[in-house]
């Protein structure tokens, strides 16, 4: 089966959250079930960068507002996973993130910028005049609004075509510009209708892709229920309930290669399962290396996060300064909005040797935190899978999460039930505010105090299959299913 994966990041190429693990994961996974998979990305001066034996594939023109684009065809530098680069010099190679300039603000363009890349995709997924004539394509998987007109352009090209699956990572983020940009990216006008396109006055990449895509999955099977509700819809929860019985959850899988605390290189000593003393050096090294006080008794708190309202981490922030009174240490992680990174940075401040705050993205850092910290705090208020709350049982780390998306699906609440049986790997909040973290911190630290009982929550995580089998087997029965329906 040929499957051609479209991202708009993909780890180790670029990254800026967590579309980025899943695209450098998922396509690894699924080559190794025996699919032929191709990943398509904007070709990013990162992404070029960093490809393994690329060359230039064929040229593509006739796009709309850009006319030609180069597609250099190379392979991921881990997994060897083949990927195609769309270089486009004038909408890719440019200073800042791939969605936002270095000031922080989103690029004018990306509706061409991103449009490109639907249509790219759309036109290579096409079984008749493909650019790519001997690689055609039976699936093309879609990944947030980024390549969300991929389905509407197969839709209407009257030809045919890969059938097309959407993959909804955060519906938060819906794609929204102005209507005039149907016309400017070469879509039907009567694509635009609240049938299609149209969203509030807008036109939405995401809906379209909902709309249009021949099936949809998301990336918890909590998620994929709570996106049908006005809580968690964003206004598209009637559309999404009347598609609800094609939109399937499957829960994110980790790299477990990647994030081994017994292989990991960005760890001062070693551990596993079986062995966890070593963790008490990584702990030290990280406590020493942040100027934190280097006490093996004052519990760290470890948070690794975009700093967002979505996040919870002001709910954190409201609570921390009486947990820094009982003892505790924080070493946080992340970047995002302007009144969170600054509330931390005074806390930082005025507890420097409990408190460690560093602002923006640092890889081997986050791997630290998430295997030296004692708890891990990730209260978010909605969640469609995280990925970090998954290291964090990975590397022995409990995490505090909130009764939401894949946080619900991943980590089961310690208590003397789920303890008897051998299940508890974290502390679940009952609801999403700063009373109920801070119950939950607190539950957590009193059975921190107690070692024989923590190193059996700390086991249970640590032996938990988190890899992408079960996950990539899930995806591969979709695929199956859209193309016997093709037949």
């Amino acid at each position: 089966m040929r499957i051609l994966f479209v991202t708009s990041e993909a780890y180790p190429l670029i990254k800026t959250g967590g579309l980025a693990d899943v695209s450098g994961s998922l396509p690894a996974a699924l080559q190794h079930l025996g699919a032929d998979v191709r990943i398509l990305i904007p070709g990013y001066q990162s992404v070029l960068d960093k490809l393994k034996n690329s060359h230039l594939l064929t040229t593509i023109h006739g796009l709309p507002m850009v006319g030609s684009v180069e597609l250099i065809l190379g392979e991921m530098p881990d997994t060897g996973v083949p990927v195609m680069a769309i270089s486009c010099p004038s909408l890719y190679q440019r200073a800042g993130s791939p969605y936002l300039d270095t000031s922080g603000r989103e690029w004018e363009d990306n509706p061409l910028r991103f449009g490109t890349l639907s249509q790219v995709a759309a036109w290579l997924s096409l079984h008749e005049d493909n650019p790519l004539g001997s690689w055609i394509p039976d699936i093309v998987h879609c990944n947030d609004w980024q390549s969300g007109l991929t389905p509407v352009h197969l839709y209407y090209s009257n030809k045919k075509c890969a059938k097309s699956v959407l993959s909804i990572h955060n519906l938060l983020f819906l794609g929204c510009y102005s209507a005039d940009w149907v016309k400017r990216l070469g879509l039907p006008t009567e694509s635009y209708h609240m049938n299609g396109l149209e969203y509030y006055g807008q036109m939405s990449f995401l809906k379209a892709g909902i709309y249009y895509a021949d099936s949809i999955t998301t990336v918890s099977p909590t998620y994929a229920h709570e996106i049908q509700t006005a809580e968690y819809g964003f206004g598209m929860q009637g559309l999404l309930a009347a598609r609800g019985h094609e939109i399937h959850g499957i829960l994110n899988g980790i790299e477990m290669n990647e994030w081994n605390p017994a292989t990991d290189p960005h760890l001062a000593n070693a551990y596993d399962v079986t062995n966890l003393e070593g963790k008490k050096q990584v702990k030290h090294a990280l406590q020493t290396q942040l100027g934190l006080a280097p006490n093996s008794d004052s519990p760290l708190l470890g948070v690794v996060s975009r700093l967002t309202h979505q996040k919870g981490l002001d709910m954190f922030l409201a609570v921390a300064e009486p947990l820094l009174h009982q003892g505790c240490q924080i070493a946080l992680l992340g970047g995002g909005e302007a009144e969170l990174e600054a509330g931390f940075k005074q806390l930082a401040q005025r507890y420097p040797q409990q408190v460690s705050v560093t602002i923006g993205y640092n890889e081997p850092l986050s791997h630290q935190i998430m295997a030296g910290a004692d708890i891990f705090i990730m209260p978010s208020r909605f969640e469609p899978c995280g990925l970090n709350q998954m290291y964090g049982l990975r590397y022995g780390t409990p995490p505090i999460v909130t009764r939401t998306g894949g946080l619900a699906d991943s980590v089961q609440d310690s208590n003397p039930i789920t303890l008897q049986e051998g299940t508890a790997t974290g502390f679940v909040m009952v609801a999403p505010d700063a009373q109920h973290l801070l119950t939950s911190i607190h539950r957590a630290l009193a059975y921190f105090r107690e070692p024989r009982i923590w190193q059996k929550i700390q086991r249970n995580g640590m032996s938990r299959d988190l890899g992408w089998d079960r996950s990539a087997k899930a995806y591969l029965e979709i695929y199956s299913s859209l193309t016997s329906i093709a037949d």
